[in-house]
């Protein structure tokens, strides 16, 4: 009795001692807006991490791309969703960042996004140059769209004073904006076919605006990492043929002071999960640990690289 007592002592010792150290391990996630795929990765992303690791807890917040890396680099956030294109400016201290980020680095390149400009199919728009005068709904500042928008809007030498710009919390906001007709527009950034995009074309006819090889030259005497994907024929309704619109990838960072071997393990777990994240994001289908070790400018943290450099990724 008194060796199964002290046993069971020593056991509940062991427990007072790891229960509150694995509970402390916590990762801060910040997504994206509702009715953008972030926020659904998001929760996956959450229920893999806290199987990979255990003790981990994963709260997940709303953000943007922007506001996300900025949330890392000022220790709001362990973890968040990027986009490359305004990522990188980050690292270099480029605006809209007010400063250098020193504490973000790379966990995982993703997938491609689509910069996407929806109207509805009587706005009388049929080129960026329409949009002088109309309403359009926008993300709010901190949103990688949102930031797209003033550079699509300058490449058509337009600003914000040249159209009825409205700042909406979410693309689901958005969509309901152009549903009920109080805008001819909505920016968005996410992947195809957008959700959001899907529900205003249940009830209204939609169409994208493309861009040329101009534009996308313009494009990139702006940002550098901006470049021409195509949005296939028939990913929304009545879409008839494939229309050019910017692209740029989306990818993970995290804090670059999160342990190696937790980082390690939460690589790891995407890479032997992509089928399960598939289902919520077609884009990440074919993902493999070659193309998450993609080097996109961003710093990768150890953790990651590690895994990666044994995949012979890296």
């Amino acid at each position: 009795m008194i060796r199964v007592s002290a046993a069971a002592a020593a056991m509940g010792l062991a427990c007072l001692v790891s229960g509150p150290a694995a509970a402390q391990q916590q990762v801060r996630l910040m997504t994206g807006p509702q009715g953008g795929v972030w926020v659904p990765m998001g929760g996956a992303f959450k229920a893999l991490w806290e199987k990979a690791v255990p003790g981990l807890a994963v709260q997940t917040l709303p953000g943007a791309g922007i506001a996300n890396v900025r949330g890392v680099d000022e220790d709001k956030a362990e973890a968040g969703f990027g986009n490359s294109i305004t990522s990188v400016d980050g690292v270099n201290g480029l605006a809209p960042f007010p400063k250098k980020t020193t504490k973000v680095c790379q966990l995982a390149n993703l997938y491609p996004q689509y910069f996407q400009v929806v109207v509805l199919a009587n706005s009388g728009i049929n080129g960026l140059k329409d949009l002088k005068g109309k309403s359009i709904a926008i993300q709010p500042r901190g949103n990688t769209a949102e930031l797209i928008t003033q550079h699509v809007l300058q490449i058509a030498g337009m600003t914000y004073g040249d159209v009825k710009a409205s700042f909406v919390a979410s693309y689901t906001d958005a969509a309901s904006l152009l549903k009920d007709g109080h805008a001819q527009a909505f920016t968005l950034g996410t992947t195809i076919p957008a959700s959001s995009v899907m529900d205003v074309a249940s009830g209204r006819d939609i169409k994208l605006i493309g861009v040329s090889a101009e534009d996308v030259a313009a494009m990139k005497k702006i940002n550098a990492g901006y470049g021409k994907v195509a949005v296939p024929a028939d990913t929304y309704p009545k879409q008839g043929k494939p229309v050019d619109v910017i692209g740029y990838s989306a990818h993970l960072v995290v804090s670059c002071a999160l342990p190696a071997e937790m980082v390690y393990a939460m690589t790891k777990s995407i890479a032997d999960n992509v089928k399960d994240l598939a289902p919520i994001n077609k884009a990440v289908e074919s993902l493999t640990p070659k193309m998450m070790a993609e080097d996109i400018g961003v710093p990768f943290h150890p953790g990651a690289a590690k895994f990666y450099k044994e995949k012979g990724a890296m």
